[in-house]
């Protein structure tokens, strides 16, 4: 799809759908779906994985971690009781509750962040604070939302201490569940958003900059790189690059 330079101008910081509203405002809703008759007009519901708070899991006893082979093997309620019951790093004893993922289990995109942040502790779903509405809103640019051919997880399951940035010894303890959720999900593109979640997927501490506008492949699966939008909320100037970014993955997809 072309876009006009006017369309260009408002997709680059301008618009609604880019700035972050407050509460108060009226939300944009995306186009109404097509009607449509016979089993296409029914498809099947998507499947938000349970997000189990740590007491519960504690009441019916934490699962037994599992060698690699046996966790490659795991289906999504599975993968979703060993990620609720994980306690392989630190990350495990402040948290309310792992937070595993959302969106649609068949999509063409996976976008994959850094961590949960105070408010995904919480409700246990990710980027639903700012920077989600953010990311809401990026995706709406593309016609796109969390339910519809998304998929939206971490490089860690559970809250950092102050929201700090996941340290490589964390990442490396959850790495294998992303890796489970990627080889389950078969995405057509999977989206990186910012330092963290390029080091967990493609094991890189290059800058971003150096690596915006580049295909990279993890498992067969062309990968591209952006800013995170906490990010974006911090250095507005930068919302232009990440829709160029956005725009040159809808290209390589």
């Amino acid at each position: 799809m072309s876009l006009s330079r006017e369309q260009m101008l408002v997709e680059m910081g301008i618009a609604p759908l880019w700035v972050t509203r407050d509460k108060t405002a009226p939300v944009t809703e995306l186009p109404a779906p097509v009607q449509v008759s016979g089993a296409a007009a029914n498809p099947p519901p998507v499947v938000r994985e349970p997000q189990s708070p740590v007491a519960s899991v504690k009441s019916q006893g934490a699962p037994a971690p599992l060698a690699l082979a046996e966790l490659n093997a795991l289906d999504w309620p599975e993968l979703t009781r060993q990620v609720a019951g994980c306690r392989s790093c630190v990350l495990c004893e402040q948290r309310h509750q792992a937070v595993f993922g959302v969106g649609d289990h068949n999509p063409d995109w996976l976008f994959i962040g850094e961590g949960p942040g105070a408010e995904e502790d919480v409700k246990g779903e990710p980027f639903v604070g700012q920077a989600g509405k953010l990311l809401d809103n990026m995706l709406a640019a593309l016609a796109l939302s969390r339910i519809n051919k998304v998929y939206i997880a971490n490089a860690v399951k559970c809250r950092p201490p102050g929201n700090r940035t996941p340290e490589a010894v964390e990442m490396a303890a959850c790495r294998p569940y992303l890796e489970r959720q990627i080889a389950l999900l078969k995405p057509k593109i999977i989206v990186l958003l910012g330092k963290a979640a390029v080091h967990a997927v493609l094991h890189e501490d290059k800058s971003l900059a150096s690596m915006r506008g580049k295909r990279f492949e993890y498992a067969g699966i062309p990968v591209v790189v952006t800013y995170h939008p906490a990010y974006l909320l911090r250095n507005l100037p930068d919302k232009a690059k990440a829709w160029e970014d956005l725009l040159f993955a809808r290209r390589v997809l």
